[in-house]
């Protein structure tokens, strides 16, 4: 079994361009990015047509398509990855409120309507939204959330990668979830 010390250099010699650590690398932090994107398309409507499957393969295409990619350890790799999962399905949480409004209108048959139940909106969308609004606030907090929700990280590996205290990362965390409770709630008014 590899350590996280093992991944981190693995991941070292990716970003130096090494292709044989990447394809090392693959199956060593596929469950753990499989588990992220659970977690992800969990939150988000029943009716999701991604997958967590598809969105791992989605987040691994652009984090193997990127030039020199930019992480300095395993726990800075999987907060890139939840960013780009995150992003991921806001983008089709956009493109299926686009379509929602009349853009992308498609001719089906009644059958094929039938087939599809009414999609709720999305909370990714309506969550990026809060966190693009708290990071406006305060960047950390932000993500503090980012990496503790999204990335799967523990409290230990967040303080680590914000270079802050655990008990920073838990003040910080419980300010920025109510924080969010309250600018979400607010929305739906």
């Amino acid at each position: 079994m590899q350590t996280d010390s093992d991944i981190t250099t693995l991941l070292g010699q990716w970003k130096s361009g090494n292709e044989r650590a990447r394809d090392q690398l693959v199956p060593l932090l596929y469950a753990e990015l499989h588990r992220m994107a659970d977690r992800y398309v969990k939150k988000e409507r029943s009716s999701q047509t991604l997958d967590a499957t598809a969105l791992v393969h989605d987040a691994y295409l652009r984090l193997v398509g990127q030039k020199l990619p930019d992480w300095e350890s395993r726990t800075h790799f999987f907060a890139i990855a939840a960013n780009l999962m995150r992003q991921i399905l806001v983008e089709r949480s956009r493109r299926f409120q686009s379509r929602k409004r009349g853009g992308g209108i498609e001719s089906v048959t009644f059958n094929e309507a039938l087939n599809h139940a009414p999609e709720a909106g999305g909370f990714v969308l309506d969550l990026d939204i809060a966190l693009q609004a708290l990071a406006e606030v305060d960047e950390r907090k932000s993500k503090v959330i980012e990496l503790r929700f999204f990335a799967g990280l523990t409290v230990e590996e967040v303080a680590e990668t914000l270079g802050i205290s655990v008990a920073t990362v838990g003040r910080e965390q419980r300010m920025a979830e109510a924080w969010l409770y309250r600018e979400m709630q607010n929305d739906r008014r």
